[in-house]
């Protein structure tokens, strides 16, 4: 009796000892990524992945050995393991998905199809990656609502990533304008528009300058039945710049439309008697 409290005296003394070490080890990592997330020129991915491999790591191996260190639970956990044969099948199954998602997280930390802070577009839903789990990958949308998708489902999907590779991002200023209007003086009021944002970046490669190429391209893509369909290409430094020069685009040309009398096209129902 003296003997099984001795054990569950070491027992619980290593569930401290692996209790504090976790809080340490979450707490220097914590510092890293909060210290690397001030330097926008580092990536915190690995960070945030390594601090939930590592207190993963932690828990299993000091959880191990408490219950190691107590012979009488080492002697019941082998012959359950023994004679539970469909228990050790479903564990198998259960673990293999488990295990899954933390290959497919490792491979996404590594291969880096996407990252932390990235802006993210996939089946229905569109928002930034806040956190990549062992099990998990956390994506916040512009609800602040997050999104929660198994690593081993979202490494399987089409993702359109905004920020991967290059940050530059081209937007398309669509407007149509009635087949009535003055088609060159509606492309130059979309063009000077563009220009005069101060979102706006020039895109043009040196040899694209020098040749005299606009830096601000308006074009007629389409002549639809109610009107002309024009299209702006607008340059931002990123997605985030990209949709609120867009939504100001909109507007401003919105209301240089109205001052110049271009007219915007819209359905027209006709009653016949």
């Amino acid at each position: 009796m003296e003997a099984l409290s001795i054990d569950v005296g070491v027992s619980i003394l290593i569930i401290l000892v692996t209790l504090i070490v976790a809080f340490l080890a979450n707490r220097f990592i914590l510092r890293q990524i909060r210290r690397v997330s001030e330097d926008t020129e580092h990536d915190p991915t690995n960070y945030k992945f390594l601090r939930h491999l590592v207190l993963a790591a932690i828990y299993l191996v000091g959880f191990g050995l408490a219950i190691a260190s107590i012979p009488s639970l080492r002697a019941v956990a082998s012959s359950m393991l023994a004679g539970a044969g469909i228990l050790a099948v479903a564990v198998g199954f259960a673990a293999q998905h488990a295990l899954g998602n933390i290959i497919s997280g490792v491979f996404i930390v590594l291969f880096k199809p996407f990252k932390i802070n990235d802006r993210l577009a996939l089946q229905n839903y569109v928002g930034i990656v806040e956190d990549i789990t062992l099990r998990h990958t956390v994506i916040r949308d512009f609800e602040n609502k997050r999104i929660i998708i198994p690593n081993t489902v979202i490494s399987d999907e089409i993702i359109v990533n905004a920020d991967f590779a290059e940050e530059r991002i081209c937007k398309w200023i669509e407007i149509p304008v009635s087949y009535e209007s003055d088609l060159d003086l509606a492309k130059s009021i979309i063009a000077e528009e563009i220009l005069n944002h101060p979102l706006h970046i020039d895109h043009r490669s040196p040899d694209e300058v020098a040749q005299g190429s606009p830096e601000a391209v308006v074009r007629l893509i389409a002549l639809q039945d109610s009107g002309m369909l024009l299209r702006g290409w607008a340059w931002s430094l990123d997605a985030a710049t990209s949709f609120q020069m867009s939504c100001d685009l909109l507007e401003s040309i919105k209301k240089r439309f109205d001052q110049e009398g271009i007219a915007i096209p819209y359905p027209h129902l006709k009653l016949v008697k």
